[in-house]
């Protein structure tokens, strides 16, 4: 399991590796070894994907990429311009944003850095920040960090209410009645 991480990496390298495992292999896993509710995360967009945490064992989820699309997402629209028809391998894990492991849609700024070193956080966030301040879309879409997980395709358009309602919809429609 990640938690047991080898002791002769650094700090940040085991939190990069730990970022990298799949949430269908660490949930079971972290429910089998502790004794308190376990919250999943990482590519939980849809109902299936919430019936699929509780059979994992989950108490519950975290979602973050999906809520992207609602209109009360306060994200730039050349971010919100991105994530439609952005694909999962369009993402990357990198530390080029901000020096912690992080998922966005790759951009100049990943593509050019790639797995360059970077400073720990926050310095790493206080050299590229102001990068992020492009007045041009295209300095934008280049330089500013488009978070969006590998669930980025399941986006959908919806205000954040009613997409609430569509999840317990789907998610009570694939989980076993009690």
């Amino acid at each position: 399991m990640c938690a047991t991480a080898r002791p002769q990496l650094a700090k940040a390298d085991i939190a990069f590796q730990c970022a990298s495992v799949g949430q269908s292999a660490l949930v079971p896993q972290v429910v089998d070894a502790v004794s308190v509710p376990v919250i999943a995360a990482g590519g939980i967009a849809d109902g299936r994907g919430i019936a699929a945490a509780f059979a994992l064992g989950a108490s519950g989820v975290q979602m973050g990429t999906a809520f992207l699309g609602c209109p009360e997402a306060a994200v730039p629209e050349v971010h919100r311009s991105a994530l439609h028809g952005a694909a999962d391998e369009d993402t990357r894990l990198t530390r080029v944003f901000t020096g912690r492991p992080a998922r966005a849609l790759r951009n100049r700024l990943i593509d050019e850095m790639g797995d360059a070193e970077t400073l720990e956080f926050p310095a790493q966030a206080s050299l590229t920040r102001r990068l992020w301040q492009g007045k041009s879309d295209a300095a934008l879409q280049a330089f500013l960090p488009l978070w969006a997980g590998q669930a980025v395709p399941l986006i959908r358009d919806l205000p954040a209410a009613t997409f609430i309602d569509t999840l317990v919809a789907e998610a009570r429609k694939r989980l076993p009645s009690s």
